[in-house]
């Protein structure tokens, strides 16, 4: 799976987000990849990687690990350190159309961002916006149906026990705090 992306439109559209670009390695133009995808060293078999405005392309030479979550890459183009330090937090997407398709059963997290959120009933909750993560795994970032704040939903099996991506929707069972929470603020 990779990271959540912008997606406009119906599913299989937009770009998704595959990696970020850091600090340079180094005088030739080597630069740190913070890589989202499942198998890190995969970001560089992906041809038609860009900004996110699409207009600049990468095309990655070489990449090796440096640590657990780091790689060093090497971009086409790219021969010196201010080079590398003018792409220092760009971040690097493909056309979703690009992307293989998931396993049954699996998704894209970037295919998650638009769909309707219902209860196991059917009531609507809201809309996904976002998909974070903070450090304590995923959370779905869900505007609500009516007016107030986004709602933040752990992403786990039990809170969302159904991910349909054709019916475009997830069942979300808020766990009993958020419940009794919501209920308190409406009363």
């Amino acid at each position: 799976m990779t990271s959540p992306s912008h997606r406009p439109g119906k599913v299989g559209q937009g770009l998704v987000l595959l990696g970020r670009f850091g600090a340079p390695h180094g005088v030739r133009g080597e630069i740190r990849l913070q890589s989202f995808t499942s198998d890190p060293l995969a970001i560089a078999a992906y041809d038609g990687l860009t900004d996110k405005s699409g207009t600049r392309h990468f095309r990655l030479r070489a990449v090796r690990r440096q640590g657990k979550d780091m790689l060093v890459a090497q971009i086409e183009g790219v021969d010196d350190r201010a080079g590398a330090e003018a792409l220092n937090r760009v971040e690097l997407y493909v056309a979703r159309d690009k992307l293989p398709a998931p396993e049954e059963d699996e998704f894209y997290i970037a295919d998650l961002v638009g769909l309707r959120a219902e209860t196991a009933e059917g009531v609507e909750i809201g809309t996904i916006v976002a998909v974070r993560n903070f450090g304590a795994g995923d959370i779905l970032e869900i505007a609500p149906a009516g007016q107030g704040e986004s709602l933040l939903m752990p992403f786990t099996k039990a809170v969302v026990p159904t991910v349909d991506v054709q019916g475009e929707r997830v069942v979300v069972e808020p766990p009993a705090e958020i419940e009794a929470d919501r209920e308190e603020k409406e009363a």
